[in-house]
């Protein structure tokens, strides 16, 4: 079934640059990198299927993550040349998959944390895949039931930054959460089901800045240290201090280190 079009808040004009969010956030995640882009690049920050401005993903009917990768190709292909895409977390993930299946709409490659999981099972990677277990041994996590409710989402927002960082979170924030958390639920069971390898991976040539924060879960930093072996073209560049949330709690920094990766992409 095609989906209708993304909702995309766009800025500047010149060479396009795609910022995709996380999941649970939308294309607001991005405003401030969108801003100090704009003078230089047509920037495009779409909103993910049911996030933002889009309509609510119909808590009733299934979602997998290649939806969303779908509905990000048919926008790059809109466009009139290669895009260089962003993306945080899920859209790390996303970014990734489509620089591997599309290489031709993708100019350049910027990502932190993504969440590439398929790569710490290829390479039986152990820290990764144990830090991963602290997840999936929690019954929240897994339940169908439980799926996007208030329970699961502290079961998610924990694991990512810390016990406590949910509860702790000002209500409008839990209830913008909340409102996509039954998408985000199957979000992550679907990405947690991919297996997609390095060597898969290795075929994006394109020019790629790896990020991740000094306080990620080891899982994330595994994945981005993996990714940075594989792609022929990688720079890994870790955030001193920044955690999961880096792109928003260390903004200023990560923002310039993209646009630097930019500049010279």
């Amino acid at each position: 079934m095609n989906e209708a079009p993304l909702y995309v808040a766009s800025w500047g004009a010149g060479e396009p640059v795609v910022l995709v969010h996380s999941g649970g956030m939308s294309s607001r995640q991005w405003k401030k990198l969108a801003d100090r882009l704009a003078g230089t690049y047509r920037v495009l920050a779409p909103d993910l299927l049911g996030s933002g401005e889009n309509p609510p993903w119909p808590e009733d009917r299934p979602f997998e993550f290649g939806l969303d990768v779908d509905a990000l190709a048919t926008l790059l292909g809109t466009l009139p040349g290669p895009a260089h895409l962003v993306g945080h977390s899920y859209g790390g993930l996303l970014a990734l998959t489509l620089a591997r299946k599309y290489p031709e709409r993708v100019r350049s490659l910027a990502v932190f944390d993504p969440v590439a999981f398929g790569v710490l099972h290829g390479a039986q990677d152990m820290e990764g895949l144990s830090d991963l277990a602290r997840a999936a041994d929690n019954p929240v996590f897994t339940d169908e039931q439980l799926g996007g409710s208030d329970a699961w989402m502290q079961a998610f927002v924990d694991y990512w930054n810390g016990p406590g960082t949910w509860r702790a979170m000002p209500e409008p924030s839990r209830a913008s959460f909340l409102r996509v958390g039954r998408k985000v639920f199957q979000e992550v069971r679907t990405l947690m089901l991919d297996r997609t390898g390095l060597d898969a991976y290795a075929k994006v040539a394109m020019p790629a800045l790896l990020m991740f924060g000094e306080k990620s879960p080891a899982a994330a930093r595994r994945v981005v240290t993996l990714l940075s072996q594989a792609l022929p073209a990688a720079t890994l560049v870790q955030f001193p201090g920044a955690g999961h949330m880096g792109p928003l709690t260390h903004g200023s920094l990560v923002n310039e280190r993209i646009a630097e990766h930019l500049s010279h992409a």
